[in-house]
């Protein structure tokens, strides 16, 4: 949709239309770019124009030769969603580590698949690699008409997968595929436990909730060093002492009064 368009409309017109735009953005890209490891897109709008980042394992398969490939697609998406010469661009990004992406790993279940291998033995490899990629834990539900006539769902895990609340929101990620077989539709779903990053790289930088992180304990100070210390700092917080006279001391104990010194200097 055109800048101009998107002025017009009211908040609650622009949020849907931004939603039916990633949605619609995300499917052509993933039915695209299927076979390049497609693992996602990003849209980030200025006020000059629209950035999308195509999130990829195989960048330079996405780029093309020369970067042929690319401008094809921004010359789709520019004709398809009625972007003005210039005001969309579109880059790819490589995926860091791709055992912790889940659409990459369903991608690549689905064409394990299509190519004939049996059911256990593609979805056992993906767990492996997600497990070796340091996630906490990994998921993979496959349904359908796997053998014979009956459909059935089979499920994979290991490790360890929350589901529920904000924890299962932000370490988990899924992904959806369906996978179009001679004998029906199988449908994958890959579930992926992100772990904790604290630089937020390879997982959130949230901790979990249940985590309970023991510091080690001070050195605990004696009581009589510590009395001694406290000593020490009244000590110096006192004001300085002010030196007597013995020989006054002396005549004010005699109770002779003392001289003026006035009277003796004749005033």
């Amino acid at each position: 949709m055109s800048a101009a368009r998107r002025s017009r409309l009211s908040t609650k017109r622009k949020f849907v239309a931004d939603g039916v735009f990633y949605s619609e953005l995300n499917e052509l890209l993933t039915r695209e770019l299927a076979e390049d490891g497609y693992a996602g897109v990003e849209v980030r709008t200025t006020p000059h124009r629209t950035e999308i980042i195509i999130r990829a394992t195989r960048t330079q398969n996405v780029l093309g030769e020369k970067g042929q490939r690319i401008r094809e697609l921004t010359s789709v998406v520019q004709k398809r969603f009625d972007f003005a010469d210039g005001a969309v661009e579109l880059y790819a990004e490589r995926v860091q580590n791709r055992g912790l992406c889940a659409q990459a790993q369903a991608e690549s279940l689905k064409f394990k698949l299509l190519g004939g291998l049996a059911v256990r033995r593609a979805c056992y490899g993906v767990v492996r690699f997600v497990m070796e990629a340091s996630a906490k834990g990994c998921e993979v539900i496959v349904t359908g008409k796997l053998r014979g006539q009956r459909a059935k769902a089979m499920k994979f895990h290991d490790g360890y997968m929350i589901k529920t609340g904000h924890a299962g929101q932000v370490y988990t990620d899924s992904a959806v595929r369906h996978v179009l077989m001679r004998q029906g539709v199988i449908g994958i779903k890959v579930s992926i436990m992100l772990p904790h990053d604290p630089k937020g790289i390879q997982g959130p930088k949230i901790p979990l909730d249940d985590v309970v992180t023991i510091l080690e304990p001070k050195e605990e100070v004696s009581p009589a060093t510590l009395l001694a210390q406290q000593q020490a700092a009244a000590m110096a917080a006192a004001p300085p002492m002010v030196p007597i006279d013995p020989a006054a001391m002396a005549v004010e104990s005699a109770g002779v009064p003392m001289e003026d010194p006035n009277v003796a200097a004749g005033f």
